[in-house]
């Protein structure tokens, strides 16, 4: 079966993707078609993480609150458009508090900690986000853009192994948030961040607002020397289906067992007990490191390679795409950090932004920072998919208000229910309706039919 490589490069090189991304995915396109993407983690291959390995965010000593200020750019992954939640614009433009999006959150951090700050943008969301960021001038400081690009690779029929060529967007794919360390490289920009004194980079989603820069991090790696660390979370029962970290028994390293690399029977992937900790994709990376690992690798990190099946309008494709922790792996003495679960506050769902927007968080103004109330746990939310999916409908049933969550440990809803302003939910709460119903304000607990 012919490889259909050049056909690939043509295609790139037409649409004016970048000369690195191209050799890249010609890369990764031979591996692939070699048999050498890496599908499985097998568990002969790996075993738990040794404590040694471990640093613990309540151990680490202080640091002067200007440690950080100028040697560490913060990074944020803004590719995602929030498909899932029916957005066709950045998710980061969404509200988190009146007025306020994770645009705005982000950016008066920044100018809180004086910190510079990039953002990875694709194709999808780069207009939107700097029209956004237009507002803040403050942000933009000693020649640094706003933001960089993120690569795009194009989609492989499944059946011979050739581009998908309906000749529009659906021919491409972001090829995950590993393309990091290739899309940095793009106009000089990494050697630009260490030539301004950048010395460590903290990467983080935009949609984690959990995920704040802290001065003693990057002071405790520079008196340390290590060059990579990851932050991580133990697991809970509802994080067995998620990827784990694990060491390499062949080469004795921290590495990430992904979803999409789980094998198909016959593993412990599941076993929380063994495998206690997850990763949050926020990442601490010394860039003079980096700098050496790709120049190593003449320019590219050698990850794991995932060949991701998919189907675009009938045709089976697959998506070549690796992950940003998993360049743990090529770090030498990169290390884990375990850190409280209010480091990790992703909105993947309508019920995550329910949360966020509820009065378990408020602004702090001197940091820019949105904190979690003392003294709060985090309740599980369930909303009726049917009825709560996107944020359209999340809009409409909460225009009154959203309801109290301080008190509440777990809520459910079921049915098209409306919520009034000045609701207050304790403990577990189940509402249930079977037609459109509003919620009167008060104060409910337990199970609520209307």
């Amino acid at each position: 079966m012919p490889h259909h490589v050049e056909a690939f490069v043509a295609k790139m090189t037409r649409a004016g993707i970048d000369p690195a991304a191209v050799t890249c995915f010609r890369e990764f396109y031979l591996r692939y078609r070699s048999g050498q993407a890496r599908t499985e983690v097998r568990e002969e291959d790996i075993r738990p993480v040794p404590d040694e390995l471990m640093v613990h965010f309540e151990d680490l000593p202080p640091a002067a609150p200007t440690a950080a200020d100028g040697t560490t750019v913060a990074i944020r992954l803004n590719g995602g458009l929030g498909t899932s939640m029916g957005l066709t614009r950045a998710k980061s433009l969404l509200e988190v508090k009146p007025g306020l999006t994770f645009l705005d959150v982000i950016a008066r951090q920044a100018l809180a900690t004086g910190q510079p700050l990039l953002f990875m943008d694709s194709y999808n969301t780069r207009q939107d986000t700097l029209e956004h960021l237009a507002r803040y001038p403050g942000l933009r400081r000693s020649g640094l853009p706003l933001d960089f690009l993120q690569n795009q690779f194009p989609r492989i029929r499944a059946v011979d192994g050739a581009p998908l060529d309906f000749g529009d967007e659906r021919d491409w794919n972001p090829p995950g948030h590993g393309d990091l360390y290739l899309a940095i490289q793009r106009d000089g920009l990494l050697d630009h961040l260490v030539s301004l004194g950048c010395r460590t980079a903290f990467v983080a989603n935009a949609d984690n607002l959990g995920a704040v820069p802290d001065p003693r991090i990057p002071a405790f790696m520079a008196a340390a020397g290590i060059p990579f660390l990851m932050e991580v979370c133990r697991r809970t029962p509802m994080d067995r289906k998620g990827g784990h970290l694990a060491l390499r028994h062949d080469r004795q390293v921290l590495c990430l067992r992904e979803a999409a690399q789980r094998p198909r029977d016959g593993d412990r992937f599941e076993d929380i007990e063994r495998y206690g900790w997850f990763n949050t994709n926020s990442l601490w990376v010394d860039l003079i490191a980096l700098q050496a690992v790709l120049r190593a690798g003449h320019g590219i990190l050698s990850l794991p390679l995932m060949a991701n099946p998919k189907t675009v309008d009938g045709i089976p494709v697959v998506q070549l795409e690796t992950a940003m922790g998993a360049a743990i792996e090529s770090f030498p003495g990169a290390r884990a950090l375990a850190v409280p679960r209010e480091r990790f506050v992703p909105v993947k769902k309508t019920c995550d932004l329910l949360v966020l927007r509820s009065d378990l968080y408020a602004l702090d103004e001197a940091s820019g920072e949105l904190r979690q109330a003392p003294g709060t746990a985090l309740p599980m939310v369930d909303l009726d998919e049917a009825h709560f999916r996107s944020v359209t409908h999340l809009d409409e049933r909460f225009a009154e208000g959203v309801p109290s969550l301080r008190a509440c440990t777990a809520l459910t809803v079921r049915g098209p229910v409306s919520f009034a302003g000045g609701v207050i939910l304790r403990g577990r709460v189940t509402i249930l309706a079977d037609s459109p119903k509003r919620l009167p304000p008060g104060t409910y607990e337990g199970t609520v039919r209307l």
